[in-house]
């Protein structure tokens, strides 16, 4: 297993988000936008852990990085749950790992794209145990949630952000709402916004997960520059 891509803030480390590539991408897939990110957050770190390379079943069969097997597509995804466990105690390790550094769990975000964000969502909500900071879920989906998903009282106080593509056609819009639906059913605070773009990152996507990740850190917001 490959270690985790690590990016240090430019401050002291008093946070962290995890952040969860998805499938045949890599550790580098979201550096770029954790650079970003630091530059509104300069005492966050970022963790950015590598999938294994294994065999994905609706690919042909073909090894690619995957955090699990998609056996199929419709109506609803199939996978391989024992994987999907695999990959959630790999997550669960970097938490505490992070919990152990110093950073207060309770200021550690997970963030997930894409089949990233599926292991995220199972993790966070059914795997587990302690406070975290909140959840980012981009154009994603839960497939170990159902509309009968009951939560701990400590779950519901977790912060969700969902975002979408409103012409996402690999994971569809309505399997991200899908995700909202559930767990406000179940008293999760979730906000939900999408963007026109299909399976991707808009800017404008980056620069809303930036200012709700510093209002939850209290970071204060940078001064813009009088240019008058």
């Amino acid at each position: 297993m490959s270690d985790p891509l690590i990016l240090q803030p430019t401050l002291a480390a008093d946070a962290c988000v995890i952040w969860l590539h998805g499938l045949g991408a890599d550790r580098y897939d979201f550096l770029p936008v954790a650079e970003a990110l630091q530059e509104r957050l300069p005492s966050t770190r970022f963790v950015l852990p590598q999938a294994p390379t294994q065999p994905v079943t609706i690919n042909g069969g073909w090894a690619m990085p995957s955090w699990y097997d998609i056996l199929a597509m419709s109506p609803a995804r199939a996978i391989n749950r024992e994987q999907l466990e695999a990959s959630a105690q790999q997550l669960i390790s970097l938490i505490e790992a992070q919990r152990d550094s110093g950073i207060d769990p309770a200021r550690i975000f997970l963030a997930g794209f894409s089949q990233g964000g599926a292991v995220v969502l199972h993790t966070a909500f059914l795997r587990w145990q302690g406070p975290l900071g909140g959840v980012i879920a981009l154009s994603t989906y839960a497939p170990t949630f159902s509309d009968e998903l009951q939560l701990a009282d400590t779950k519901k106080q977790l912060s969700v952000l969902c975002l979408h593509g409103r012409f996402d056609d690999v994971v569809q819009p309505a399997m991200g709402r899908t995700v909202h639906d559930q767990l406000t059913a179940c008293g999760v605070a979730v906000q939900w916004r999408d963007y026109p773009m299909a399976h991707e990152v808009l800017p404008e996507e980056i620069r809303d997960i930036a200012d709700w990740l510093a209002q939850r850190l209290s970071t204060p917001l940078p001064r813009a520059e009088n240019n008058t």
